[in-house]
């Protein structure tokens, strides 16, 4: 019999799935899948960190809060491969299609990407750049706490979507590996950390608007994963990625507010 992940594992298969970090994965199955997208928010935490000091540093180094934040978002995308981005466009253009669920899959797996996905895109990634130069202009401190927040919130819902009960729509890949991995007062126990840790976070800045925020991410994030269920028949690595991006974003507008 397999041995149990250990916490290494788990953390391991976080870093390694979630972000560009070298990190080699040393279980691939549905019990290190279980401790490892638990263990999402910390490779949040990680992109989050590195991001924020991107752009805090361009900002204490003299540069405006629009390159600022231009630079911090930029960071983040690098970090997870564009992946997360990746996502967002793929399931842009399966629901955009129309199309019935294995059709909408199918187009959902094209390397191209199509009108939906870039419009997709563009508002999304104006939205957070916008977001985070408003937060910059506050302050280093408060738009670095913000980065770190939005990046904490988005790997949340990871872990929320990862709950049990949430089917995989296809046999193979990411979705596969990962759904209905996570018990469900595991993953609930960990979105409300994440929002406590967003209260921290929003000590360095607008602390009702970070909470907020959060929760407000999470909420949008589960309905679009709701959504992905009923039109897909459940996930898919894309869906992910666009679960992580819309938290993210509305987790960072609301800050913005």
């Amino acid at each position: 019999m397999d041995r149990s992940p250990t916490p290494g594992d788990g953390i391991r298969f976080a870093l390694g799935t979630l972000t560009v970090l070298p990190v080699r994965v040393t279980r691939w199955d549905r019990a290190a899948a279980r401790s490892g997208m638990a263990c999402a928010p910390l490779a949040g935490a990680v992109v989050g960190l590195a991001a924020a000091a991107v752009g805090g540093v361009l900002l204490l180094c003299g540069a405006s809060a629009l390159i600022a934040a231009v630079a911090a978002v930029a960071a983040g995308a690098v970090l997870t491969r564009g992946l997360h981005l990746d996502g967002l466009a793929d399931v842009a253009d399966g629901l955009g299609s129309a199309k019935p669920a294995e059709e909408a899959l199918r187009v959902m797996k094209r390397s191209d990407i199509g009108p939906f996905g870039v419009v997709t895109l563009v508002f999304v990634l104006l939205a957070q750049i916008a977001s985070v130069a408003r937060l910059f202009g506050e302050g280093w401190t408060v738009g670095a706490a913000a980065v770190v927040m939005s990046a904490l919130v988005g790997r949340g819902a990871l872990t929320l979507a990862s709950r049990e009960g949430v089917a995989a729509a296809r046999p193979e890949g990411l979705g596969a590996a990962v759904a209905g991995t996570v018990p469900r007062g595991t993953a609930w126990g960990v979105a409300a950390l994440v929002v406590a840790l967003a209260v921290a976070a929003g000590l360095a800045g607008p602390l009702a608007l970070f909470a907020v925020g959060a929760v407000l991410g999470l909420c949008a994030a589960e309905l679009l994963l709701r959504h992905c269920v009923r039109r897909f028949g459940g996930v898919t690595g894309d869906v992910f990625g666009a679960l992580a991006e819309v938290a993210a974003t509305g987790a960072l507008v609301v800050a913005a507010l």
